[in-house]
């Protein structure tokens, strides 16, 4: 654990490093002088950036650092260690992941679903030792994929798969990229010599999306939930390609521990849990200490499930229940364990995220790009309090795969906010009433013929004048996300189309509002309304204006990081695609999508049509704003009176702020609306500064960006 002190000595360091240029370190004497200090302010900066996602310098500062070091090795190679940050990027595992046994068994959980369960396990546990009222440790139960971490004399030596909870697959170069996994941890320091920790590999939800998003621009199925992405990540050969999956590990308990002569440290010098996970969140570990509490009596254990079961999607990450665990580990040999679960701990789990429906008819949708999308029309059913009426079946190969047909009863999971995904086909139900699905050879829009490209799972019309990819288009570009055009939604647009008004992008800012005002449902007012949103948009952020053009592969966070590395949206015709492949998460697809769509001379004559139109296409109005939350978290919960959370988010990010989904220690400031949420009690736990609506408006009030004022009511 960094002491404030301590942070403030190597902020101070990183500074005079920055300072140094690579020609400076002239001999090894040179190097040595500094080579400590530098893996020392990088391992920091690591824990600033990917433990508490609250870095303190920039990315480019941060690379100046990481590439000194690089430098250093490279010509002084004697001078290299086994935990340096740079070894973080091994050499490719072989195409068999070797077999090792864990220094102790990895095995499961029992499970409860109710109450009952939880009052027997208590009934149990307190028979067993013959203690009235238990102190139990409650702790998310993460969805991700089980490892084990072994150190050894305060290094990272070994990392391996659960497998079958006795033996496991050695991943140890995938698990060295994951900079959530200290390559060296001062366990020394608390008497341990050898040690043994079971974690969790997650993916973050938004990071999740990501994936799938660019999964369906594929033609690909997306993955059905964050578990299955971080197993599948886990398991590639590549460490290169699991680097750029943004795998986290959380660690929840340690397993196995003994000193320099070999003594048991579990029980005796280690004897809480809840201290343990402590002493992990103290030496750099992404663990649950922030989340775990220890509760006397299995009443405040239940309250305490309930609690977290109501706000399982506020967490960032996928939680399929709550952990409960006797907390004095000294009691765990009198319990004891099965051949399956151990008697001393058991799984809570929440409400299913599934539910079994009948497929009514299948259509089939063509998507800005071309793709041609089938999608199943279900009967409503709720999952996870969301009614579910439709879901993708991604393309011809995933219908053959599950033998998918119309009629059939289908399992359909839906994890958190992601899309519905069909799991299988409940073959057992059927009547022999159900009709296979016959995918169309026309496009269903404009009848051209389908072609599918080499590679491609997905079947794409390719005509451009495509009436439904037009539109598509053009509804992308006035979404929320994108140039948030309020008045122009769909239906108004399919309509204009229909009229003639809209054939292309621009056409947007050329609308005959003397013609559209004559048409029924149009007064003069809403017309004038629509007219300011359209000449409203034409100030937004180049980053909306990127995400706008409906470039494959590029959603809203990356035409962000395109954004903040150029200064007009033309500048990217002169780009190459390895100048797009140095920026932060884009990798070779996108870069090569990016550079096919601007090295398209069609495109680029639209961006320079709506740029005479008076569209920002540079950054000059944008720099104008002023940077006043600048490192800056703000959370949002409860309804606001002023604006609508999403316009309060975007004015935080455009003053240099971060708009964040969930309270954390780095969070700055909670904003109070009317009827707040758990994210409200969670900021007075941790002692969070709140401010109420008002003091909010107070903050930004003299810097809201001119083409958000008449959204802001103060």
């Amino acid at each position: 654990m960094y002491t404030q002190e301590r942070e403030k000595e190597l902020i101070q360091k990183t500074k005079e490093l920055l300072k140094i240029k690579k020609e400076q370190i002239k001999t090894k004497e040179d190097a040595e002088a500094i080579i400590e200090d530098l893996r020392e302010v990088i391992r920091y900066h690591d824990w600033r950036y990917y433990v508490l996602a609250d870095p303190v310098i920039s990315d480019y500062e941060y690379d100046q650092l990481f590439h000194l070091l690089k430098d250093i090795e490279s010509r002084f190679p004697e001078l290299i260690t086994p935990d340096s940050p740079t070894q973080r990027v091994p050499s490719g595992l072989t195409k068999e992941f070797p077999q090792v046994k864990h220094l102790a068994p990895m095995l499961s959980l029992d499970n409860s679903y109710n109450e009952e369960d939880l009052r027997e396990f208590d009934r149990r546990v307190r028979e067993s030792v013959g203690i009235d009222t238990i102190e139990y440790a409650v702790e998310p139960k993460f969805d991700g994929a089980g490892i084990a971490l072994v150190y050894e004399k305060d290094m990272f030596v070994r990392g391996a798969t659960r497998g079958d909870g006795v033996v496991g697959e050695d991943i140890t170069p995938n698990i060295k990229v994951i900079k959530t996994v200290p390559l060296s941890a001062e366990f020394s320091g608390y008497g341990i010599d050898r040690i043994e920790i079971r974690g969790e590999i997650l993916i973050n939800k938004e990071k999740f999306k990501e994936i799938n998003h660019q999964r369906l621009e594929e033609g690909l199925p997306p993955l059905a939930n964050p578990r299955n992405a971080a197993a599948g990540s886990l398991r590639l050969q590549d460490p290169k390609e699991v680097a750029k999956r943004g795998l986290e590990a959380f660690v929840y308990q340690i397993t196995y521990a003994v000193d320099k002569n070999g003594n048991n440290l579990l029980g005796n010098k280690l004897r809480y849990h809840y201290d343990s996970i402590r002493i992990l969140y103290e030496l750099g570990f992404k663990s649950p200490y922030r989340e775990i509490k220890v509760c006397r009596g299995i009443n405040e254990v239940i309250d305490y499930c309930r609690e977290w079961e109501k706000k399982r999607d506020e967490y960032p990450y996928e939680l399929d229940g709550m952990v409960i665990k006797v907390n004095d580990i000294s009691l765990y040999d009198r319990l004891g364990v099965t051949s399956h679960h151990p008697r001393w701990a058991i799984a809570f789990k929440f409400r299913a995220r599934q539910a079994t429906t009948k497929i009514i008819k299948v259509i089939f949708q063509v998507g800005r790009t071309g793709a041609v999308t089938p999608v199943a029309k279900l009967e409503p059913v709720e999952i996870g309090g969301v009614t579910v009426s439709s879901v993708s079946l991604i393309n011809e190969d995933f219908i053959k795969e599950k033998d998918i047909r119309v009629g059939d009863l289908v399992l359909i999971e839906r994890a958190g906010d992601v899309i519905p995904y069909v799991v299988k086909v409940v073959t057992e139900a059927r009547t022999g009433k159900e009709k296979p699905i016959q995918f169309p050879k026309e496009c269903p829009s404009c009848g051209s013929p389908l072609v599918k490209p080499a590679g491609e799972a997905v079947w794409r019309c390719i005509n451009i004048n495509c009436p439904a990819q037009v539109v598509e288009r053009i509804i992308y570009f006035a979404s929320k996300d994108a140039m948030d055009i309020r008045g122009l939604g769909e239906a108004n647009i399919r309509k204009f189309y229909q009229l003639g008004f809209l054939r292309s992008i621009p056409d947007i800012y050329r609308l005959p509002y003397d013609k559209i005002v004559q048409l029924e449902g149009f007064g003069q007012k809403s017309v004038e309304n629509l007219k300011k949103a359209i000449e409203e948009s034409k100030n937004r952020p180049i980053n909306r204006l990127i995400t706008g053009l409906g470039i494959r592969f590029v959603g809203k966070v990356t035409a962000r990081t395109v954004a903040e590395n150029i200064n007009c949206v033309e500048d990217l015709k002169d780009w190459s695609v390895e100048d797009l492949e140095r920026l932060p998460d884009v990798g070779y697809v996108v870069a090569h999508s990016i550079y096919d769509f601007f090295h398209n001379p069609d495109n680029i004559e639209m961006i320079r049509e709506l740029k005479k139109l008076g569209v920002q296409t540079c950054k000059e109005k944008e720099e104008a704003v002023e940077n006043v939350l600048e490192g800056k978290t703000f959370v949002f919960t409860g309804t606001l009176s002023c604006c609508s959370r999403e316009i309060a988010q975007e004015i935080v990010e455009r003053l240099g702020g971060h708009a964040s989904g969930s309270v954390s220690r780095k969070t700055s400031y909670v904003v109070v609306g009317e009827n707040p949420g758990s994210k409200y009690r969670k900021a007075l736990s941790l002692g969070i500064q709140i401010l109420d609506e008002k003091q909010f408006i107070d903050m930004i009030k003299d810097h809201i960006p001119d083409d958000l004022k008449d959204k802001v009511h103060i």
